[in-house]
């Protein structure tokens, strides 16, 4: 006879009557008195990876919260985890009331708990970009996350920037727990955890594989070979591992036999590839309102490949940093085709030189610099002038006198002229529709802006989203969207042609003429 298993012995205790049940729940106590155990399979193996941080989950049902909720009982001293929105603490107060039988020792109006063995639970939220300013400096040896894709990459980041605790016998880590994103806004969980998370990967990694990054000098992600310190610029960096465990409602005992699973079997697509099979690459619906469609985007950057040579390079669109986290950008647009784009951090773009110098090695054919000229960009345009370059100012809040490829509708400001007409240039209907380089934070900044139809004096036009909404819906600026953005705005003029260098044949050629005449005088 085979023996149950799991699932089935936990769908018998359901049907006992409750007197039974209690005396079977007092005699596992006395065998384990843990106040919480991790169901065995991926909950075990994420609460005992050594990776500093891990995300966990992928598909609905996994045990996600129970693993956040577990580890602050029982691996940790002083812990923290976030949600979004403050309203959605309310499911992290439950579950733990429900484990631990008692709300005794919850400060609701604090969000914390004290808990058994001197250990403390915070319960945090940060709905908008900048509430991550609430925790800054405060000692957290854990940090989780629950539905990681509701998070900004700039919240996360700095969020997790401030771990620390006084106590070395303790470890410091960080858990992200979470579902594929269902919007673009979420992308960047996709590009964080790239190596287990997207197919076209070149060296994909196995689930609960370590890999190490560092921040380089451009403060982008690195991988290095291991946990080695790596010099960045004079300073030695210690390497931070990183990990994804994926988890299903298959491996969650106590909701296989409640018919959760039968739920998300019965959600449409893409909802039911995302939360039951926990696919990454299943298909997001956009917004009603959202200004390009995410496919477009894709599929401009599906249809890129590197060139060499790259021809003529037609326009350079530059958006300078306003320091801090931002970053200025570089897109070199060679007539339809996109080079790949140039960053670099606020820290060393932090004025007009350093702009210019920036900007001026990445230049040929003559092309024109379109140039946000607003706050620093206003001194990079002045010395890219002064050096002689053929420069254009963009000011996106000036008025536009266009109007869309239809001639229906016309544009708020330059912002929604240069954005529009670049909406129009990757349209599947375009005659020759431009090649983006494959870039997951372009992708974002692409996917961010939101339109609308207003009234402008007695005609319709269209106006998108601002920077500043855009930053708080990205929780970064969108350098690279606004650069490539730049390339489409109107009345750019003509790249200054440089004098060509006559070839050798040339060169022969007019030497043989100065032989003659020089002959014919003799």
């Amino acid at each position: 006879m085979q023996a149950p298993s799991a699932a089935e012995l936990l769908q018998r205790m359901h049907s006992l009557p409750p007197a039974q049940t209690a005396a079977i729940d007092a005699l596992l106590m006395e065998l384990d008195p843990s106040i919480w155990v991790p169901q065995p399979g991926p909950q075990t193996l994420a609460l005992n990876s050594p990776a500093d941080i891990v995300f966990y989950g992928g598909s609905a049902g996994g045990g996600k919260t129970d693993l956040l909720l577990g580890l602050a009982l029982t691996q940790q001293e002083r812990s923290i985890v976030f949600r979004r929105e403050a309203v959605q603490l309310i499911g992290l107060e439950e579950r733990m009331t429900e484990i631990l039988g008692t709300r005794d020792g919850y400060n609701g109006q604090d969000h914390l708990w004290r808990l058994p063995g001197k250990r403390v639970l915070e319960l945090g939220s940060v709905q908008r970009p900048e509430d991550w300013v609430k925790y800054q400096g405060r000692p957290h040896d854990f940090k989780g996350f629950d539905e990681i894709t509701h998070f900004t990459e700039l919240q996360f980041r700095t969020l997790i920037g401030w771990m620390r605790t006084d106590n070395p016998h303790v470890r410091q880590r960080v858990v992200a727990a979470g579902n594929p994103p269902t919007s673009a806004e979420g992308e960047w969980v996709k590009r964080f955890w790239a190596p287990w998370l997207d197919p076209q990967h070149p060296n994909p990694a196995k689930p609960g594989e370590l890999r190490w990054y560092i921040v380089n000098a451009k403060g982008e992600d690195q991988e290095v070979p291991g946990a080695e310190p790596v010099l960045v610029g004079d300073e030695m960096v210690q390497p931070k591992s990183r990990t994804f465990i994926p988890s299903r409602v298959d491996d969650n005992l106590f909701l296989t036999s409640t018919g959760y699973k039968a739920t998300l079997q019965a959600l449409p697509e893409p909802l039911r590839s995302q939360m039951l099979r926990g696919d990454f690459n299943a298909g997001t619906s956009d917004p009603v309102w959202q200004l390009i469609p995410t496919e477009w985007v894709k599929a401009a950057q599906a249809r890129w490949t590197e060139r060499e040579p790259k021809g003529v390079m037609t326009v350079l669109g530059f958006d300078p940093s306003r320091g801090g986290q931002d970053k200025s950008s570089a897109a070199r647009r060679h007539g339809n085709w996109f080079d790949r784009l140039v960053t670099a951090p606020g820290a060393v773009i932090k004025d007009g030189p350093s702009a210019a110098a920036f900007v001026a090695p990445l230049l040929r054919d003559g092309a024109v610099v379109a140039v946000d000229s607003i706050g620093i960009g206003s001194s990079a345009l002045d010395f890219l002038t002064g050096l002689g370059l053929n420069v254009h100012p963009v000011v996106g809040s000036e008025g536009s006198s266009l109007m869309d490829a239809a001639g229906q509708l016309r544009f708020r400001n330059k912002r929604a002229e240069m954005y529009w007409r670049m909406r129009e240039a990757l349209s599947p209907t375009a005659a020759d529709p431009i090649a983006l380089p494959p870039d997951s934070e372009l992708l974002g900044d692409l996917t961010a802006p939101r339109y609308k139809v207003v009234t402008m004096g007695r005609d319709a036009a269209i106006q998108i989203s601002s920077k500043d909404d855009i930053r708080a819906v990205l929780g970064r600026s969108p350098d690279k969207g606004d650069s490539v953005a730049m390339t489409f705005v109107a009345d750019l003029p003509m790249p200054k042609a440089k004098p060509r260098e006559p070839g050798w044949r040339e060169r022969l050629s007019q030497r043989t003429v100065i032989s003659r005449r020089s002959h014919m005088a003799e």
